[in-house]
């Protein structure tokens, strides 16, 4: 005997939502990575200071805090709207996808890039710390870690689309 899965637009539709707003914020972290952090490490510490300090100013608008909490609220969304479905492994992946984002991307951020903006933001440009370069190099580690997290919750969200498609008995 084979159980049917009937699965809903509404429940699909919130697993979309999930998969979209993870996606784009490991797009987000991926291109700040390897793209500006890689750029910002071969400026002087002058420049990289006064940069840095307005990337972290600028970047705190409604649509990125609206993206960046929705990696952890849409999914959950998503997991509340798919209860029913709390046997199948596309429920279970939707919720792994919430956890890995809202402790490796929320409260990581809140633990270590932040303390670590806010010291950046306290420098004066032209009378830097001695350990600015070390503290750059914390930045871009956390940063980096934050990649690999927001990538496995997106893998985790759309593989949990993906699982639906799987009939039982078929490969």
């Amino acid at each position: 005997m084979t159980s049917k899965i009937n699965i809903t637009y509404l429940e699909n539709g919130a697993l979309a939502l999930a998969i979209l707003v993870l996606g784009y914020m490991a797009g987000f972290f991926w291109t700040y990575t390897f793209n500006v952090n890689l750029a910002m490490q071969q400026v002087d510490g002058e420049i990289y200071a006064t940069v840095q300090s307005l990337f972290n100013e600028n970047v705190r608008h409604v649509p990125f805090f609206l993206l960046f909490f929705g990696g952890g609220f849409v999914p959950v969304l998503a997991i509340f709207l798919n209860l029913r479905n709390w046997r199948q492994l596309s429920f279970w992946l939707i919720v792994m996808a919430a956890i890995v984002y809202i402790l490796g991307i929320i409260f990581y951020t809140r633990v270590v890039n932040l303390p670590l903006n806010y010291y950046t933001e306290s420098w004066n440009p032209q009378n830097l710390p001695l350990d600015w370069a070390v503290t750059r190099d914390s930045w871009n580690e956390a940063n980096a870690f934050r990649v690999g997290t927001s990538a496995t919750s997106f893998v985790l969200s759309v593989g949990a689309l993906m699982s639906r498609t799987f009939k039982p008995g078929r490969v």
